[in-house]
């Protein structure tokens, strides 16, 4: 695996300045960027396919071993915050249990029977899309949840940085970002990790955009949890609406902190129509607004 392999560039790093090595590893970083790149069009078209499963409610479940694990949860976790995506619309699927996000779990990454009995027991099935991360792509208990949750009916993403990697053969949609050895060989949280953090959240915002949950730029469904949070859905209601703040202020709370609606109010729509026109454009912000503007 060439993520495992040792690059002869980098044999005698412990014994460079911190300025060398620094500057090695940052331009590591960037290559693993650049991996990136040339998987467009495997990432928009999963986001495609993930978005027509995702309009009915349906969750976004996460699985992994290790670091690679640890970089899905918190791309899952972010949405929440981010995009108000409902908790009950996420899963996670951690080698050794969600404990293993803050320690090492021996062994865990193998177990391939308790791969099988977490997606059981998370009941799985064809409405689902699940994402499983492997820097390796051969990770046994990231393969096994994704074989059954493909055998279930799931959509099925696998994200790895070694070409021909299993998990991306076992997947529906693979994506694959070649990062190649790694500055401290074997150590996949640096360049393999950032790519698969660029990855997600590639994925995952492209995500959001494709169900409508951004219009214009803005984040429009972000759940508005502090002061800074409430200053900023004003800003975007202010935006959207052509409003001034007292007018963006009075909508949001009419609108119980929904900003989608509340841009709509602040439009002069009452909020039953308002209720009925996001109703109506499976909550797409921008479609309601150009209904409006007829």
């Amino acid at each position: 695996m060439s993520t495992e392999t040792v690059d002869p560039r980098f044999v005698d790093i412990d014994s460079w300045t911190s300025s060398y090595a620094v500057s090695a590893m940052v331009e590591g970083q960037m290559a693993a960027i650049a991996a990136v790149a040339g998987q467009t069009e495997a990432i928009a078209a999963t986001t495609d396919a993930a978005a027509k499963r995702l309009y009915n409610g349906n969750r976004i479940i996460y699985a992994g071993a290790g670091t690679s694990g640890r970089i899905a949860v918190q791309d899952g976790v972010e949405l929440t915050p981010t995009y108000n995506w409902p908790p009950e619309r996420l899963g996670f699927l951690l080698a050794g249990g969600m404990k293993a996000l803050a320690t090492s779990v021996e062994g865990a990454e193998d177990d391939v029977e308790a791969a099988y009995k977490e997606v059981k027991a998370l009941k799985i099935d064809a409405q689902d899309v699940v994402i499983g991360v492997a820097a390796s792509g051969r990770t046994p208990y990231t393969r096994a949840v994704i074989r059954a949750a493909r055998e279930a009916g799931a959509l099925t993403i696998g994200i790895a940085n070694n070409l021909k990697a299993p998990l991306l053969e076992e997947a529906e949609y693979p994506i694959v970002a070649a990062t190649g050895s790694e500055p401290v060989a074997g150590s996949t949280r640096m360049k393999a990790g950032t790519a698969q953090k660029a990855i997600l959240n590639t994925l995952s915002t492209a995500i959001m955009l494709k169900l409508g949950l951004v219009c214009r730029g803005l984040m429009v469904n972000m759940r508005v949890s502090n002061a800074k949070l409430r200053q900023r859905a004003h800003d975007i209601i202010g935006r959207l609406a052509k409003v001034d703040e007292e007018k963006a202020t009075c909508a949001l709370i009419e609108a119980h902190d929904d900003i989608r609606k509340a841009v709509l109010i602040a439009m002069n729509l009452s909020a039953d129509q308002a209720d009925q026109l996001l109703i109506d454009h499976r909550g797409n912000l921008r479609q309601a607004m150009e209904v409006r503007y007829l």
